[in-house]
């Protein structure tokens, strides 16, 4: 961990102007509402190998986000460990995964949260510049940030060992 820095980082991704992949960041400002100071919410619109100087000095971390399936109903709320997130298959490498992020830290001897847990929202459009946040997509925030805010107190409490690491 890094001097100073709290050990917990909450990271909510999107883009607030393209509907519903707002969600991880508007997620992020409610869960920041109701943390502790051992806890660091960031909100982000980057991606790739962008993400790494976020996500240095972290022992663990949760990430919210949209994604779009289509196997699952809107507003579905999917957790995953980092083997269950899997690789980024991109043209480039920075659209790299998360998993190719803690590869690059770990080789640039970055310390890298050990400990990161993926909450995923089904949505119906994140690619439409203007869109207002779907109705299925809305509902779920409450409950997702609750989700959140329980798994930092079960890690605060030592209650909830992480079963997913990174190595």
């Amino acid at each position: 961990m890094m001097e100073g820095r709290p050990c917990c980082l909450v990271l909510g991704l999107g883009n607030e102007l393209a509907g519903d992949d707002a969600v991880g960041l508007l997620v992020a400002r409610e869960v920041r509402h109701i943390t502790d100071a051992d806890v660091e919410v960031v909100e982000s619109s980057a991606s790739g190998l962008a993400l790494i100087e976020i996500f240095a000095g972290y022992e663990r971390a949760i990430v919210v986000d949209s994604i779009l399936t289509g196997h699952d109903p809107p507003g579905t709320i999917r957790e995953m460990g980092m083997d269950e997130v899997g690789r980024v298959v991109a043209p480039s490498v920075h659209q790299a995964g998360l998993p190719e992020l803690a590869a690059v830290a770990e080789r640039l001897g970055l310390t890298f949260p050990t400990c990161t847990r993926v909450f995923a929202v089904e949505v119906v459009d994140p690619f439409t510049l203007g869109a207002p946040l779907s109705a299925p997509v809305a509902a779920a925030i409450p409950e997702l940030t609750h989700r959140v805010r329980d798994l930092l107190v079960c890690w605060a409490l030592q209650e909830e060992p992480c079963t997913t690491t990174m190595r």
